[in-house]
């Protein structure tokens, strides 16, 4: 039997011809289900404790997931006495965030034994798909940051880049949401509430991390002048490691997270005297820098204790890579030759600074050649150009959590503005000192701050956009005096998604069709490959197999609605999806403008011949974000009066899905049909979501922003749906004095809207609840110009609506952009790293 038939049951919709995709790709076994049932047992018995007679999904789970880990551990041994052997050069990829998504399915995938486990259950009586939803997804990331390093993660696995994943082992990452009464509520995402069976605790490496005190000098009997950091408190960081394996080829790497432990475990003298909380206080409080992603910065607890977030997952990281770099080195010049470190975003950009010290104080390097060591070594990853976004830090508190950090970074900016002056020597003092101030590392106004991406960007040998777009605008106004100063240093790098998990995991149908039309895998580990696809977009045959497998999607995607959230969805309607973080800039508001202009036209015509449409929200608001969960409020009150509504049944739904994460994403995203991507043009870095969309055959409705445009550069814009105002166009437009009033005055359909939005229509029961989503627009200046975009959005959905009516012909550009997605791989985003960043080849 070929691999690409090996059958597997799914569930396929009764209005579905079974015969059209009625196999499902699942690779020969590198394993046999014997040997693997043999170990599950054993590690049900000896690990758990448990009776394998007992066949719930609990013990099953975790059997399963031991019995992989072991194979992972044997695997990653020998990957790392490979590098030990070969003296390799290594990646260390420090980043607050990582989302990984639940890991069995991934981790029997890369091994290669996803058809023997499947097996291996039947024959104990279970079935494979429930056992994984033991697994909570693991709470360590909030978005496309957290997504994208785990992404990354996975193609240096699958390329050989020898890489490690640095981060913080969050006990209770961002939030569980929940909606309650239309609202997001916060919940505690304890995804640890059992134990994590695909990490290694290395409890006897415990790293000292220190806060706060004040430095000491002295001079040497050698003469030199010396600096110690005396803290006030230390907390011990444990390394947790998660094994991540590359995709069948027996090299695994692994993410190291570091988990919060107090110097301080008790205090009896508080107990003796019955004051119980103090006994424990000092260990809560140290141990707090584990316990959540992203603490609240309204209040400067809050602030200090994301700094200090920062600092430790980087000191605890820059003292492990040190101690690996020392075990067959002793020169620290040779460290950029060996070493490379990545910073995903600003927030490991202190370790610039860190490094300087662990050169200078403690390896007693002079400072020009730690200075040239740590420009050789540091290579920053921009995400943003909102200029709020770029993270600085007041001087005041800086200098209380790391004190000699900032007396680093201020001898630092001392020797760069020298160099700037040197450079610039020809203009006036006047427009000199304006250039420096721009590019200082320490900004003035009321309040002395650090800029952490200008010390990013002073310290990095490269500095990397995600997009064409960005990367530009980065060169053209987010910092181009550096540009202008470095002209060499950014470039771009456009970001990829691993198929691994977006497509063979998460949408084994649509895998299985392509990989037995091309009779191979490959595809799956060079993504170029799925080009070859693109002539059968004119095969009648084909189209209607492809058909067959995205409604087979649609029907796993109501089905897990109706688990979930009690709401059964029209199958026939077009899926129109949008999910992503909430934000003003991602403009979900103008996705909800549509809803009610299209519900008017709907009412104001009940026999009008529209086009079933179902449109799905998904996504978090930071806690402190009002207008972002303001948003989340009026989607889910539009969605009350729309579903509601006799007139509209049939023809229109909304549905907010709660708690937006991995594992939700790897349903929804092969059932979706039509991709919101509406950012404001020139606000999205890149956007990843887009390319997982398209990739499993989604068509896009979106403006030319972030990662679009090289999409529509190689799908063809007339394979997707895009309007509005370019990224110049915006800028021309707010120059001219930008007028939303203008909008709402001379489209009547937009003033009905928000009329009714304001007027309370959605919000009977609660008066102005709206008011300051409509102000923000008219009043507020729509900063995101989505009454600018509005008319243009609403027309091009129509030529949604008119497309979808033909269903051959939305299927063949369907075809088209799974086809055509080729470079829109993390393989060959991490392979321009290796490259053109790390100095190194790639498998």
């Amino acid at each position: 039997m070929s691999e690409w038939k090996q059958r597997v049951d799914l569930p396929i919709h009764p209005d579905i011809s079974a015969e059209s995709f009625q196999w499902r790709y699942c690779p020969p076994s590198e394993d046999d289900p014997e040997a693997l049932k043999a170990d599950v047992i054993r590690h049900i018995v000896s690990t758990l404790g448990s009776d394998y007679a007992r066949k719930n999904h609990y013990n099953y789970y975790y059997g399963l997931a031991l019995a992989l880990r072991d194979r992972l551990v044997e695997q990653w041994l020998t990957t790392q006495r490979s590098y030990y052997d070969e003296e390799t050069k290594r990646v260390y990829y420090l980043s607050l965030e990582y989302l990984p998504g639940k890991s069995l399915v991934n981790n029997l995938i890369c091994l290669g034994l996803y058809h023997a486990a499947y097996r291996a259950m039947a024959d104990f009586g279970l079935n494979l798909e429930e056992l994984t939803e033991v697994e909570w997804d693991a709470g360590l990331g909030n978005g496309g940051l957290g997504r994208l390093a785990s992404c990354y993660l996975d193609s240096m696995a699958t390329l050989g880049v020898p890489g490690y994943g640095y981060g913080i082992r969050y006990d209770y990452g961002m939030f569980n949401q929940v909606i309650e009464n239309g609202t997001q509520v916060e919940k505690a995402d304890n995804w640890m509430r059992t134990f994590n069976p695909w990490e290694f605790d290395r409890g006897i490496n415990l790293v000292e991390v220190k806060f706060g005190g004040h430095v000491k000098r002295w001079v040497d009997e050698k003469g030199r002048m010396r600096n110690e950091w005396i803290p006030e408190n230390r907390v011990r960081a444990m390394p947790c490691d998660t094994l991540v394996p590359g995709y069948r080829n027996r090299r695994t790497i692994n993410m190291r997270l570091w988990s919060a432990r107090s110097d301080r475990e008790f205090d009896l003298s508080y107990f003796n005297t019955g004051d119980y909380v103090g006994a424990v206080e000092e260990k809560v409080r140290d141990e707090n820098i584990s316990k959540v992603l992203y603490p609240s910065e309204e209040v400067i607890q809050g602030k200090e204790l994301r700094l200090k977030q920062q600092y430790f997952f980087v000191a605890a990281s820059l003292h492990d890579i040190v101690r690996r770099f020392k075990k067959k080195n002793d020169d620290f010049k040779d460290f950029p030759d060996k070493v490379a470190i990545q910073l995903n975003d600003t927030h490991p950009a202190v370790a610039i600074p860190e490094l300087m010290r662990l050169l200078v104080d403690v390896e007693l390097v002079d400072w020009d050649t730690a200075w040239a060591v740590c420009e050789k070594t540091f290579a920053y990853t921009n995400h943003t150009i909102l200029p709020e976004a770029l993270e600085t830090w007041s001087v005041d508190l800086f200098g209380q959590v790391l004190p000699r950090h900032l007396e680093i970074i201020y001898e630092i900016n001392r020797r760069f503005l020298d160099s700037v002056e040197a450079k610039y020597a020809n203009l006036s003092r006047a427009e000199l000192d304006e250039r420096k101030q721009r590019l200082s590392l320490i900004g003035e106004g009321k309040q002395k701050h650090v800029r952490m991406a200008n010390l990013a960007i002073v310290g990095s040998h490269s500095v990397n956009g995600v997009a064409a777009l960005h990367t530009q605008i980065l060169k053209d106004s987010v910092f181009k005096d550096f540009h202008e100063l470095y002209p060499d240093k950014i470039n771009n790098k456009t970001n990829g998604v691993t198929p691994r998990r977006w497509l063979r995991q998460s949408n084994p149908r649509l895998t299985g069709l392509i990989g037995e039309t091309l009779n191979s895998e490959a595809f799956l580990r060079d993504l170029d490959l799925i080009k070859e696809i693109e002539p059968y977009a004119d095969d009648s045959e084909f189209r209607k197999r492809w058909a067959d497998v995205k409604r087979a999607n649609k029907a796993h995607l109501r089905d897990y609605l109706e688990r979930q959230m009690g709401v059964s969805i029209n199958l026939d309607s077009v899926f129109d999806v949008q999910v992503k973080r909430i934000h003003e800039y991602k403009r979900q508001l103008l996705n909800v403008l549509h809803v009610v202009t299209l519900f008017n036209r709907i009412i104001d015509n009940p026999n009008i011949d529209v086009t079933p449409r179902t449109v799905l929200f998904g996504g978090k608001a930071a806690p402190g974000y009002f207008m972002a969960k303001r948003i989340i409020r009026l989607i889910n009150a539009v969605a009350d009066v729309v579903n509601s509504e006799p007139r509209v049944a049939g023809k229109l739904e909304v549905h907010f899905m709660p708690n937006y994460r991995v594992s939700q994403a790897e349903v929804v995203i092969p059932a979706t049909e039509l991709s919101e991507q509406i950012s404001m043009a020139g606000m999205e870095a890149s956007g990843t979501g887009n390319m997982k969309f398209a990739i499993n055959g989604a068509l896009t409705i979106g403006t030319l922003d972030g990662a679009t445009i090289e999409m529509a550069e190689r799908i063809g814009k007339e394979n997707m749906f895009l309007f509005g105002n370019t990224a110049d166009e915006i800028v021309t437009l707010k120059r001219e004095g930008y007028n939303p009033w203008a909008y709402y005055e001379k489209d009547l359909e937009l003033k009905r809207t928000l009329d009714m939005i304001a007027g309370d229509f959605f919000s009977r029961n609660d008066p102005g609840l709206f008011q300051p989503l409509v102000d923000s627009l008219l009043s507020g200046g729509d900063r995101y110009c989505l009454l600018a975009d509005y008319r243009s959005y609403i027309e091009t959905q129509e030529q949604v609506t008119t497309l979808y009516r033909d269903q051959d012909e939305w299927t063949r550009r369907s075809i088209l952009n799974t086809a055509r997605m080729g470079f829109f791989s993390s393989d060959r985003s991490i392979a321009e790293y290796a490259r053109n960043i790390w100095g190194l080849q790639v498998l």
